[in-house]
């Protein structure tokens, strides 16, 4: 599918990132941001959607979670400052929707909205991984590594497997999500440090 060479989604990659800086100061949450936003991308591909838009949702989808660590109100302030910058509407539910807890009784519905929340949760799973090779490198870590772990329920327990298998839903084997991610993230190792 060809997306032409700029869709408008009311904001840009840079002036995306340039919003994440000024929000966020972790180093740590700086990198899930952008290991979400590639992971998303490879998703976007996977599925025949547009890898800058879905890129866009992953590279923006935490603005809050510093400041807002409670999952009862994680994604408001988001949402908020979204709307504030035009932020294309789609974007912004699949952005609130990663965290259902905030949003009573409304529930992922979309491929998008499923597989934000599947995406950006996996890239946790697979920096533990990392982090369990000596060399603390995304290149050491094989993709039967990160399934291993995946059943390994104590490995990372912050990372939610229930949202990460939401991935089924969208017709995309737990499998085949896994190594799709992993390789998302290694082809940005040095962006992220690992």
């Amino acid at each position: 599918m060809n997306y032409g060479a700029f869709m408008n989604y009311g904001i840009t990659r840079d002036v995306a990132l340039t919003l994440v800086k000024q929000h966020i100061k972790s180093t740590n949450m700086l990198n899930h941001c952008l290991a979400s936003e590639a992971v998303m991308m490879a998703l976007a591909k996977k599925v025949g959607e547009d890898p800058e838009k879905w890129g866009l949702a992953g590279l923006m989808h935490d603005l809050d979670a510093e400041t807002h660590t409670d999952l009862n109100i994680h994604t408001l302030e988001t949402a908020r400052i979204l709307h504030e910058h035009g932020v294309d509407e789609e974007i912004i539910e699949a952005i609130r929707l990663h965290n259902e807890q905030a949003h009573h009784g409304v529930q992922r519905s979309t491929d998008f909205q499923h597989l934000l929340a599947a995406g950006e949760t996996i890239t946790g799973l697979i920096v533990a991984t990392a982090l369990v090779y000596p060399d603390k490198k995304l290149a050491s870590v094989k993709p039967k590594s990160v399934r291993k772990r995946f059943k390994a329920k104590a490995f990372a327990a912050g990372a939610n497997r229930d949202i990460i298998r939401e991935c089924e839903v969208t017709g995309i084997p737990l499998d085949e999500f896994c190594d799709l991610s992993l390789l998302a993230m290694q082809e940005i190792s040095s962006d992220l440090g690992l």
